[in-house]
């Protein structure tokens, strides 16, 4: 009888290397889709931000009020300050709010928003309105309110329409207390490289009352 003949142990070492070789391709390929998932999970995530960043930035707008010797909006070229209704139809309580571009030391250039606490009068009003100015001029300013370091930002623009033409958005002290808030108002955003989107961004707000075609 012929003997059983088996494995020489040249032709195991190469069935070693063999399988090694395959483990090895399949921990790259694993590696790769897991790193993949994680970044697309990160830019998810950033431009979730983004988007929800934006749309607060509407609402706040959407939600601006004027009434007597109190300031909608006002922009003097580093901050945006509104004043605001309360999303509570049944609370009469306003609230000022303000947008700012701030560079911190570890979390580089951000785009920030403070809201005041709720107001009921004209002083405190004014209070909330001065802290707005203070807090985009010094991040160490004492101010009663919230601030929240939303989306990184290397630049912003503000543009307004009035008498049917876009023009750069200038302070309510230089065109007259009694100037009325423009018709729309478009938001340049310039995004630094990173997750999310990069480059200019353009987004338009037309004032839910104004008459002029939104088109």
């Amino acid at each position: 009888m012929r003997a059983s003949r088996g494995f020489t142990l040249i032709e195991l070492m190469v069935a070693i290397a063999i399988m090694a070789l395959l483990a090895l391709m399949s921990w790259r390929g694993l590696e790769g889709m897991a790193r993949a998932q994680a970044q697309n999970r990160e830019r998810g995530d950033a431009v979730l931000t983004l988007q929800t960043t934006l749309t607060q930035w509407s609402a706040d707008l959407d939600a601006t009020v004027a009434l007597a010797q109190i300031r909608a909006l006002d922009w003097d070229g580093r901050v945006l300050r509104l004043t605001r209704r309360s999303t509570d139809t049944a609370s009469p309580v306003v609230y000022v709010v303000a947008w700012t571009l701030r560079a911190d030391a570890a979390a580089g250039a951000r785009w920030h928003r403070w809201q005041s606490p709720g107001i009921t009068s004209r002083p405190e009003w004014q209070q909330a309105w001065d802290q707005a100015a203070a807090w985009a001029q010094d991040s160490g300013a004492e101010t009663q309110g919230a601030d929240v370091a939303l989306v990184p930002l290397a630049g912003w623009q503000l543009y307004y329409f009035r008498n049917s033409v876009w023009a750069p958005a200038v302070s309510a002290d230089e065109l007259g207390a009694a100037t009325p808030s423009p018709d729309g108002i478009r938001l340049v955003l310039n995004l630094p490289p990173g997750p999310a989107l990069a480059g200019p961004l353009t987004k338009d707000w037309v004032r839910p009352a104004a008459t002029a075609p939104k088109s």
